[in-house]
């Protein structure tokens, strides 16, 4: 590892992304904004806070490196602090630890968890931290969340060496294609409902098919994330049979069942999402067989257009129920 990079001796500005709950936002911005002030004083680093009435909020801090170190010390001393006061009224005996979330590309996270894991596995040996790289993608975006967790000493250290292997990938092999950025959703996003139409925007359009379905028949067991309503993975069956069940699309060797109190062939409705060219072989899978495997399991129509000259994304157009493309999109942001 190079010492002028985390001495802050390169001239170098970087932007690290964390993702936080309300409650750490609240600690971090203090009484009247005193605390966050005070951080961005004593660092020298941007702090910028999300807006929006959401559950989680991202925090931009950005800098040269060595103010970058010295926000982060700051912030995961807070958190030690918080945790100190929490246990002063508990009676709980072992101090649980801290814990920041950082918001990473999915492009460097391969470089940051090494072949064969040898990257992050060093990481966790020299820094004391313990470091977990999520396997998806934050929804509607191209980024990973990625975990630390231990005493502030430690996760000070492992920041730094996380901003070294990110700044070694900017410099060596700059991402392809443009990022996505995780934006937190509202908990519960506005969707009307016009004559059986759903009106939303394009992110928030799967809550909607789903939110439209549940008025038909219930499911149980949904957790919501952001606008999305993921289904637990006993529930999945129910809604494939749903899906079938307001398919405008007989699949092959399939014969269309009947659903009381609804047109057996609803109109069909066409949704389009764009996709990242660096993305698409997950979606698409060996031979086709992902692909394949969503338009049986969702019941749509679901076509990929080729890749333009010059362009960094691929067009997906999904054709069927409100159910089907419900369904459809799940399973693709699943992948």
């Amino acid at each position: 590892m190079d010492p002028k990079v985390t001495e802050g001796g390169l001239n170098v500005t970087l932007t690290i992304r964390l993702l936080m709950h309300g409650k750490e936002v609240g600690s971090i911005i203090g009484k009247k904004g005193e605390t966050v002030k005070k951080m961005r004083e004593e660092s020298g680093a941007r702090i910028n806070i999300s807006e929006g009435n959401c559950p989680e909020r991202i925090v931009t801090i950005t800098g040269p490196t060595d103010a970058i170190f010295k926000a982060f010390a700051m912030i995961a001393f807070k958190f030690e602090e918080d945790i100190d006061n929490s246990m002063s009224n508990s009676t709980a005996t072992s101090k649980p630890p801290v814990t920041l979330r950082l918001v990473v590309p999915a492009s460097q996270c391969g470089s940051l968890i090494g072949k064969g894991g040898s990257k992050i596995k060093e990481i966790r040996e020299s820094t004391g931290a313990q470091v977990q790289v999520a396997g998806d993608m934050l929804p509607n975006s191209t980024e990973r969340a990625v975990t630390i967790s231990g005493m502030p000493d430690a996760i000070i250290q492992c920041v730094k060496q996380i901003c070294v292997v990110m700044l070694e990938v900017e410099y060596k092999s700059p991402p392809k294609g443009a990022t996505i950025p995780y934006r937190p959703k509202p908990a519960s996003a506005p969707v009307i409902f016009a004559g059986g139409q759903v009106r939303a925007d394009p992110l928030s359009a799967s809550a909607a098919n789903l939110s439209l379905l549940l008025q038909h028949q219930p499911l149980p067991a949904y957790t919501i994330q952001g606008q999305y309503a993921i289904p637990h993975p006993d529930q999945l069956t129910k809604l494939h049979q749903l899906a079938m069940q307001h398919t405008p699309f007989t699949p092959l060797g399939q014969t269309t069942p009947g659903f009381p109190g609804l047109d057996a062939n609803p109109p069909a409705s066409t949704h389009e999402l764009t996709i990242p060219n660096d993305l698409i072989g997950c979606i698409i899978g060996r031979q086709g067989s992902k692909i394949n495997e969503i338009r049986q399991m969702s019941g749509a129509q679901i076509k990929i257009a080729n890749a333009a000259e010059g362009s960094t994304e691929r067009q997906i157009t999904i054709t069927g129920s409100p159910a089907n493309i419900s369904l459809a999109q799940y399973l693709i942001n699943a992948r």
